[in-house]
């Protein structure tokens, strides 16, 4: 028999939500929801290693929150410390398809006099509603200036090697907020 609460959800999903099922604790040893997950990786594309952690610290997110693209942290769930995993992501599932419509030409003297105005320059921009969107300059023609927006990743399947080297909770603020907090994090 299921119970359900006031807001539809079973009581069995907030249970093991909470972390909790009726006496049995919920294992926080694999990679899950609401866990932090520290990681090591190398990613791929067409051959060529084009990211890594080698050198740095370890990347760490907080599972289900969309820290990491969503074919990854899919391919993740379930994996402990320790275990290593080779992943191949669609681009559908990382980055997006390559949009041929994602592209805009703008006014040179649109541009901040402190922007350089040349081909690969990144950029951040405001859409019509405000919101911030990455953006970068593909092609610069006289006046001007063609802004691509898609992902530099967009259309490429990705190739990753992943290692699980630590898990733990998250803090309350974690929690709320959706995303690891670091040495020197504030909001």
């Amino acid at each position: 028999m299921r119970k359900t609460d006031y807001n539809g959800q079973t009581y069995w999903q907030n249970e093991i939500k909470a972390g909790k099922l009726k006496g049995h604790k919920m294992s926080k040893d694999t990679v899950q929801e609401d866990v932090v997950v520290s990681m090591e990786y190398t990613l791929h594309v067409d051959k060529e290693e084009i990211d890594s952690s080698k050198g740095q610290d370890p990347l760490q997110f907080l599972a289900g929150h969309g820290n990491i693209i969503s074919g990854l942290e899919r391919e993740m769930i379930g994996m402990k410390v320790g275990e290593s995993k080779d992943v191949i992501i669609a681009p559908e599932d990382g980055y997006g398809e390559f949009d041929e419509e994602a592209f805009m030409n703008v006014p040179r003297d649109n541009f901040p006099k402190d922007i350089p105005v040349e081909e690969g320059t990144e950029l951040t921009v405001k859409d019509d509603s405000g919101q911030s969107r990455y953006a970068r300059i593909d092609t610069v023609d006289g006046d001007t200036v063609t802004l691509n927006f898609n992902h530099p990743l967009a259309g490429d399947e990705l190739h990753f090697n992943v290692k699980v080297v630590g898990l733990r909770e998250p803090t309350d603020e974690e929690l709320e907020h959706g995303h690891v907090h670091q040495d020197g994090h504030s909001h």
